[in-house]
């Protein structure tokens, strides 16, 4: 499997999901909403991770090369219920693994807790959080077709391509190589 973007964003068919989309489609990646994931709220019981629906998404993460984190900010982080998919994944399917981030938001000066927050969440799994993050607001979209602006699908591309400049590097690094500091 190639990258994986996984959309923490309600309402299907708002902002988040139509920036999902427009990766999706303009950049051949696979994507998960986590409406359709079908996993349960992670209560600890062992039982949970024999489901179905948590062990395909643990695999698709697994063999993710990258992942992209897209997700609405709600008071002051990222959506619950992404924060809830996530802990259904552990160090072993994310380490190292390069990962990007995308807030959409209301407006003014939402979404910057939101990256920070999924940031914060990410560096728990040890991934490789990439420098470059982006913002995507409602002044991205065009007001009657609520598509993505030009100015929008260019912010977007940069934070692509450094993004895959990330997954190419991974394959160079050898992590099974014991050194002088494993």
């Amino acid at each position: 499997m190639g990258v994986l973007i996984i959309n923490g964003g309600f309402p299907k068919g708002g902002r988040t999901e139509t920036l999902t989309r427009y990766i999706s489609n303009e950049y051949r990646f696979d994507y998960i909403h986590i409406n359709e994931a079908n996993l349960p709220m992670l209560n600890g019981e062992e039982k949970q991770w024999q489901l179905p629906s948590v062990t395909s998404f643990i695999k698709k993460v697994q063999s993710s090369v990258g992942i992209i984190l897209i997700s609405p900010e709600y008071h002051g982080g990222m959506s619950g219920a992404l924060k809830n998919t996530l802990d259904f994944l552990s160090r072993e399917q994310l380490a190292h693994k390069p990962v990007a981030l995308i807030a959409t938001a209301g407006g003014g000066k939402g979404g910057i807790n939101c990256l920070n927050n999924m940031r914060t969440v990410m560096r728990g799994f040890y991934a490789n959080v990439i420098p470059k993050q982006l913002v995507i607001d409602p002044d991205c979209f065009h007001s009657e077709t609520k598509q993505l602006l030009p100015e929008a699908k260019n912010l977007v591309h940069e934070l692509i391509q450094e993004f895959e400049m990330y997954i190419k590097f991974l394959p160079t690094i050898d992590h099974t190589k014991k050194t002088k500091y494993s």
